[in-house]
């Protein structure tokens, strides 16, 4: 598989190879959804700080948007197993961020999102206490 560096600065028509094993930056799968007629890409490395912090803002917010998703959607329906699920995944999700994302991300940006997903994690575990009062106060 060849690696080819395309510069929009410097770029004067021909594309130039490059060895990516030396180069900082974070890799970005693309997802090719759309079918056209030229380089197909599989892996990209973005190395402007300022695309990567917002690559990675944007991806944490669609995962926070899903936690807030199943937090009301567990207030209409009484299924405890989505919650569940949802904080088993959000405590690996707190996992991958502390590992994968938080050399990317400001200091003062990473304590504001430990403190987002600690209240997602406290209603989650609300809504478990208020299901399993429910139902036994159900079967009384």
């Amino acid at each position: 598989m060849k690696q080819y560096f395309i510069s929009k600065k410097n770029y004067n028509g021909e594309v130039v190879f490059v060895n990516y094993d030396k180069v900082n930056g974070y890799k970005v799968n693309p997802k090719n959804n759309f079918p056209y007629e030229g380089i197909k890409v599989n892996e990209m490395i973005i190395i402007k700080p300022s695309l990567i912090d917002k690559i990675i803002k944007r991806k944490i917010k669609k995962h926070l948007d899903f936690y807030l998703k199943v937090i009301i959607d567990n207030i209409d329906n009484d299924s405890d197993d989505d919650t569940r699920i949802a904080l088993d995944d959000l405590a690996r999700y707190k996992k991958v961020i502390k590992e994968k994302y938080s050399i990317y991300l400001d200091k003062k940006y990473m304590e504001l999102l430990n403190k987002k997903i600690s209240v997602i994690e406290r209603e989650l575990q609300n809504n478990l206490i208020c299901e399993k009062s429910y139902e036994e106060v159900k079967k009384r």
